[in-house]
């Protein structure tokens, strides 16, 4: 309520009135909302709200039954008050099935159906029928989700709850086309595919034994510069190639694996220039072309996109001269796409909503180049997946089984309402009942598990669009093609607003024949305004009316305040739902309810004063802004018997004391001034003489007499701190050798001096100057021997290590005493043949 106040004086002083009193009427309203509706549209828009269209009622049509009593003075078969409605037709409620059982390819055999069974409520449990055929190849008698059917009826802002259940059911059905890159990097990879088709097949069949298979093969748009156009690499762009084209369905769906295996085995690689395909423009013609690939309604639908390269998307055929938006059509004849030179590339969110659309799972197999792209493009597109894919694709058989796992483990509701609608899922998925969260997805699912979820279905705002107030959503499960279709109904009008309800009439004796009569108002005709239609806004009489209804008549602002309703240039104030609380004045601005409060009372209570137009209006011996003061300034008087010391005023019993220049008083009686050096002066000698038996007063002969002293202070122990609730004074000072004295002093209603002293004084403690000098000179030799000693340690070792090197070498030398080859005598000996010694 002071925020308001404070709001409201802000107001004045910027000039804006109107637009205040306008702040203040909607929070008001926003108290009971219902009592400024005017038509019954408006009111059961409301939540919470009902409206009374009896004849001739004069309170407020638009009510709160819960605040109101339930009628508000109406009778019963007058009110339109309509609830949430739900109803489930019983011809769309089927049992949750679980088919089991096994049938190889080309082979018959019985099973039986395991039944779960869940109420309206959401409650479950379970059944075993007997055994009976097989149900027809697309599964159309397998139930996954529960109910599937849904009529609703919604009022705004009021929350619906609806329980639904799922269960994967054993033995679906499974269509899976693989769509292929064959472009010439991809030829390894299409003759394993061609080897490992039976593979596949089988190990899909061991997942369900209802299991289609399909074959499609891509390489990009025949336009520069995607691929060439020179007229011989267009019949043959490399070495044993075909000739390129955007997308061919080489085999729709079939069980027929060995022809799968050929399919893939007599298709062509191809190539192209750049290093990104056309996947999108064959994964959209692979998801539209629903006739020609062959996908069933009710079953699986799986879409294997395989490549080593990247995409081109919605804007890259531009570059090729290619400007026309994708259409999002099928566009195939003979198996093939005739569009690819036409149409741009359909966009990531196109294939996403065609995707959701078909309720089909794409799974991404890339190499380990391409993988970190395709996940990131999975996030935007539902449902989907992505897996790494050997060089050679000899793991697409591990690849596809595990992805399909992963799928099939997984449910996640979505739903296709419009904007008005909000939906918030809620489960426990397979945990316990009461451990109920926030979530539309569930993990860890097994066939057979179910899984409750319980939608909050709310409509948040009526269309502007009548004919949007019926609308036709489903909500389903990602990547299945099984839904819960909800029929809703709008309740954003009233049926007596409508030609043929008794409280409709449209007769010229009704709304003084310038409007019709509807749910008990006027709704007049343009031009015409007022409670009964009885003003006229021709020749400019409304504007002229409508100043009248606007303090100073003004031309702008709100009308009456907007608290009430402007009939003919007159103010009509809104009667609020406590007849206490009453809107007044000519333009209803006065009130007697938004006045300032105190404890929780207006205006403190009837004894102090009372709420006009806004502002208390207090007793005489009252005042204040909520009259919470009183006038007697009695707690306000010093003792010195001046109020606040002189130094102030007496405010709603205590002292605001002045500030003036460099002096700024304080205490409860602004006694107190930093500028004014008090009585502290004046006591010290005393205290320290008496309390200290020091000081200049003190005299050793006659310790009792401290001169002309008579405080008799009062000793205490423990620190001393002054009372401000006792007006209390602290005192402290030093003496020669540094010693601080506290006590404080304070005078009683008798003007009686009263002193507290503390016994103990505090002086700093000494410091041994000479002994501080001396340790730090012995430190400072100590610290030169000790590096002294160090260094002779370190040469005395350093000289040991040389000389025991050199011992060491000297030991191991070793001299050759033998004679030197290239050493020869000075002298030859030569002997003489022919002598022969003689």
């Amino acid at each position: 309520m002071i925020a308001q106040r404070s709001s409201l004086v802000f107001c004045l002083w910027a000039g804006l009135l109107a637009t205040c009193w306008a702040q203040r009427a909607e929070q008001l309203l926003a108290q009971n909302p219902c009592s400024s509706k005017i038509t019954c549209s408006d009111c059961i828009r409301t939540a919470s709200c009902a409206w009374c269209f009896a004849p001739e009622f004069n309170g407020p049509r638009c009510f709160n039954p819960a605040m109101e009593g339930g009628t508000a003075g109406c009778d019963e078969a007058y009110i339109f008050n309509p609830d949430n409605q739900r109803t489930i037709d019983p011809r769309f409620n089927k049992e949750l099935t679980r088919a089991r059982g096994r049938m190889g390819a080309g082979m018959e055999s019985s099973f039986y159906e395991e039944s779960f069974s869940s109420s309206s409520s959401g409650s479950s449990s379970s059944s075993v029928k007997g055994g009976s055929g097989y149900m027809a190849s697309g599964g159309e008698n397998l139930v996954q989700i529960k109910p599937q059917h849904v009529k609703m009826q919604l009022r705004m802002n009021q929350m619906q709850k609806m329980t639904f259940s799922y269960a994967q059911a054993q033995d679906y059905p499974v269509d899976l086309y693989y769509l292929m890159d064959l472009s010439r990097s991809m030829k390894n990879d299409k003759d394993k595919l061609s080897s490992l088709g039976s593979l596949l097949s089988s190990t899909m069949r061991n997942i369900t034994s209802n299991f289609r298979i399909g074959f499609g093969s891509f390489v990009d748009k025949l336009v520069m510069p995607y691929v060439s156009t020179v007229p011989k690499n267009l019949i043959s762009p490399c070495s044993d190639c075909a000739a390129p084209y955007g997308y061919k369905n080489q085999m729709s769906l079939s069980n027929d694996t060995d022809f799968f295996d050929k399919a893939v085995a007599n298709a062509d690689v191809s190539g192209n220039l750049d290093a990104p395909e056309g996947g999108f423009d064959a994964i959209m013609q692979a998801i539209v072309c629903q006739r020609e690939i062959g996908w069933r309604e009710k079953a699986r639908r799986l879409l294997v996109f395989s490549t080593d390269a990247g995409f081109h998307y919605a804007g890259d055929g531009k570059l090729g001269g290619i400007v026309q938006p994708n259409d999002g059509e099928c566009h195939m004849e003979n198996n093939s796409y005739t569009h690819s030179t036409i149409q741009d590339y359909p966009s990531i969110s196109q294939i996403n909503l065609k995707v959701k659309e078909h309720a089909i799972n794409v799974i991404f197999a890339v190499t380990a180049e391409q993988i970190s792209v395709y996940e990131q493009l999975s996030e935007h597109i539902q449902g989907s997946s992505s897996g790494i894919l050997s060089d050679d694709s000899d793991n697409v058989v591990d690849l596809v089984r595990e992805q399909y796992n992963k799928i099939t483990s997984t449910v996640e509701m979505k739903h296709t309402s419009s904007d008005a609608v909000q939906l918030v899922y809620y489960s426990s998925c397979l945990g316990k009942k009461d451990n109920i969260m926030q979530t539309n997805k569930c993990d860890g699912l097994k066939v057979g598990d179910v899984v409750e979820f319980t939608a909050e279905i709310t409509l948040k705002e009526c269309p502007k669009d009548p004919s949007k107030w019926k609308e036709k959503f489903t909500i389903y499960p990602v990547g299945v093609s099984e839904n819960i279709t909800v029929e809703l109904e709008m309740i954003c009008d009233c049926p007596c607003e409508h030609p043929g309800h008794h409280a409709y009439s449209d007769s010229s004796l009704v709304c003084s024949g310038h409007g019709i009569s509807a749910c008990g108002v006027c709704l007049c005709n343009p031009g015409r305004f007022g409670k009964g239609c009885e003003c006229s806004a021709h020749g400019g009489a409304s504007l002229e009316q409508e100043r009248g209804c606007r303090p100073g008549n003004a031309s702008t602002g709100p009308l009456c305040s907007s608290r009430g309703t402007c009939n003919c240039g007159v103010c009509e104030c809104n009667k609020l739902d406590d007849p206490l609380k009453v809107i007044s004045g000519p333009f209803c601005e006065c009130d007697n309810f938004t006045c300032d409060m105190n404890k929780g009372e207006l205006c403190s209570g009837k004894d102090h004063g009372e709420c006009v137009c806004g502002k208390c209006s207090c007793k005489p011996e009252y005042t204040g802004p909520a009259c919470q003061c009183l006038k007697d300034e009695s707690p306000c008087r010093a003792p010195n018997g001046k109020i606040c010391s002189g130094h102030g005023k007496c405010v709603c019993g205590q002292c605001v004391c002045d500030v003036d220049g460099d002096r700024h008083y304080s205490g409860i009686y602004c006694e107190k001034s930093p500028a004014l050096p008090g009585k502290c002066l004046d006591f010290q000698e005393c205290v320290l003489c008496q309390v200290h038996k020091r000081g200049r007063l003190y005299n050793p002969d006659e310790p009792k007499e401290c001169g002309k002293c008579d405080l008799q202070p009062v000793i205490e122990e423990g620190k001393i701190e002054a009372n401000e609730t006792l007006n209390e004074h602290l005192c402290n000072f030093y003496d020669d050798d540094d010693c601080l004295y506290v006590y404080v002093y304070s005078y009683n209603e008798t003007e009686h001096l009263h002193i507290r002293a503390q016994k103990e004084n505090v002086c700093p403690k000494k410091v041994f100057i000479l002994g501080i000098v001396l340790g730090v000179i012995a430190a400072i030799v100590l610290v030169g021997l000790a590096l002294l000693m160090l260094w002779k340690m370190v040469t005395t070792i350093h000289d040991r290590r040389e000389f025991a090197r050199f011992e060491k070498e000297r030991m191991m030398a070793k001299w050759d005493t033998g004679e030197n080859p290239i050493y020869k005598q000075a002298t030859s000996t030569f002997k003489n043949p022919t002598y022969a010694g003689k």
